[in-house]
């Protein structure tokens, strides 16, 4: 049995999950906003409550919304009040025992091929379409990290020309650089597509469900953002090849990608059959604390 934490920047999420994939035990917090050391206090808290559950010490992993950088600070997190901070210490120095921590799109992808859609696959690639475009990579259960803790970030890459043909403006994203595949497949990306097409400003849970209505210009967005999402995966497909693409994040629940998204890959993909299969996630907001707990097996 192993402790899982998914630290996000709305609630602290922990569970007690068992060698075969079952969640025993499970508590969830509100995050304590902005304020670190309140943070800190929190997500201890939650880890303490899990282990006096337990009739041993156990492992903890803890999934977070950014990296641990190479100085031992963390960095590239949405949840603003962790970013400088030295989270892994601050914590084992709270508990007294060592902790793994690790991305939460790391944490996701491990999720699912631990236990979830790909568990069968050798080669699996997660990615998050949500709020952000996260991603990360798996290789026999083992998660790939990249000597600069990044690999997998695919969002942050500059989408595709092809792609970028589609779109009628350059988009700003919060990393200071224009164009990444984030600002067109991310959440916010799909309401701007949306807005720049109709003239209205929705949510993309909204646009999904005017959609599922038979909403011809929900539809029509949704069929534009499966073709942006085609060619910004043929990119991951050419040069990694992986057997599963599990797709995560609010968006991943959008059924019609399931269809509309593998059929585009052929003109793409440089072969003449893609056999890399397009999953939809086991767990949905599970999958973090699953992940993390899974951090022990690598």
């Amino acid at each position: 049995m192993r402790i899982g934490i998914d630290l996000g920047g709305t609630k602290i999420e922990g569970i007690v999950l068992s060698d075969n994939g079952e969640i025993i035990n499970k508590l969830r917090v509100e995050t304590a906003g902005d304020y670190y050391p309140a943070l800190l206090e929190n997500l201890c808290a939650v880890i303490d409550a899990l282990q006096a559950s337990a009739e041993y010490r156990l492992s903890v992993g803890i999934g977070t919304p950014g990296a641990l950088s190479t100085n031992g600070e963390m960095k590239n997190c949405n949840a603003i009040a962790l970013n400088g901070q030295r989270l892994q210490e601050d914590v084992e120095n709270r508990l007294g025992y060592e902790v793994r921590i690790e991305n939460d799109a790391n944490c996701f992808v491990l999720s699912e091929a631990h236990f979830g859609a790909a568990m069968a696959a050798k080669s699996v690639f997660g990615v998050i379409v949500g709020t952000g475009c996260g991603g990360g990579l798996v290789i026999d259960k083992k998660l790939v990290t990249g000597p600069n803790s990044i690999s997998g970030e695919w969002g942050h890459n500059c989408m595709p020309a092809n792609a970028r043909a589609l779109i009628d403006t350059d988009r700003q994203c919060y990393c200071g650089r224009t164009n990444c595949i984030e600002t067109l497949l991310s959440g916010r990306g799909m309401s701007i597509s949306y807005r720049d097409a109709t003239g209205e400003d929705l949510t993309a849970i909204q646009i999904a469900l005017k959609a599922h209505e038979g909403y011809a210009p929900a539809l029509a967005c949704i069929d534009i953002y499966a073709n942006h999402l085609a060619h910004c995966l043929a990119t991951i497909i050419n040069m990694i090849d992986p057997e599963v693409i599990v797709l995560g994040g609010g968006l991943s629940n959008i059924s019609a990608l399931y269809r509309a998204v593998p059929s585009r890959l052929g003109s793409l993909v440089f072969t003449d059959t893609v056999k890399t299969r397009i999953a939809a996630p086991s767990f949905g907001d599970a999958s973090g604390a699953i992940g993390a707990a899974c951090l022990w097996d690598r």
